[in-house]
């Protein structure tokens, strides 16, 4: 029996998403129990603008389309905090699921999210919170992130995280990675228990 597959699809100015985006990789390929694949929400600004704003070249990730996320049995979704929501590229890009919304296509699978803010309280909940209902819509399944609380960190229950600091030169440190790489851990037992 092939095994189920994730996708992890995130989108990233200036590198703090996709960075952690390789440590919720890590952890999912950790278990053994599922296939990954990452990819990016298509971009939405001109390279005039991003350039404007020194956000660096995007990594060679291939970038989703509607019709390849069917083809997942899970979801792990990852973008920065734009005025406490998901930003206009992933906005517009479920904007664009119409079709798939439809059909039932995503109906029962699984999704969690992980995500970065400007700071400690820049909305990282809110902005998971706000993003629920896309899921909803689409009869997705909600997955929360483990729950640390030993050390200040970016995540919390809606997803692992990091804060990136006013000016984006705050990194993600050792302990926000560790905590992404425990969510994709963690969500790799849920999808495979629901794929069984």
């Amino acid at each position: 029996m092939p095994r189920p597959k994730v996708f992890v699809i995130f989108y990233s100015t200036y590198g703090h998403v996709h960075t952690l985006s390789k440590s919720i990789k890590e952890g999912l390929e950790k278990t053994g129990l599922v296939d990954v694949e990452v990819y990016q929400f298509p971009e939405t600004l001109s390279e005039n603008f991003l350039q404007k704003m020194y956000a660096p070249p995007k990594p060679d990730i291939p970038i989703i389309t509607v019709d390849k996320l069917a083809e997942a049995d899970g979801f792990l979704f990852g973008f920065p905090s734009c005025f406490v929501s998901a930003p206009a590229q992933v906005k517009a890009f479920f904007d664009s699921t119409g079709s798939l919304w439809s059909k039932g296509a995503l109906s029962g699978k699984p999704a969690g999210m992980f995500f970065s803010a400007t700071s400690q309280h820049g909305g990282q909940e809110t902005t998971a919170f706000s993003f629920l209902p896309n899921l909803a819509h689409h009869g997705m399944l909600f997955v929360p992130a483990l729950s640390r609380t030993d050390q200040v960190v970016g995540g919390s229950l809606w997803g692992s995280g990091t804060v990136a600091g006013s000016d984006g030169a705050r990194l993600p440190t050792e302990y926000d990675l560790a905590a992404a790489a425990a969510q994709g851990e963690g969500f790799a037992n849920v999808v495979s228990k629901l794929a069984a």
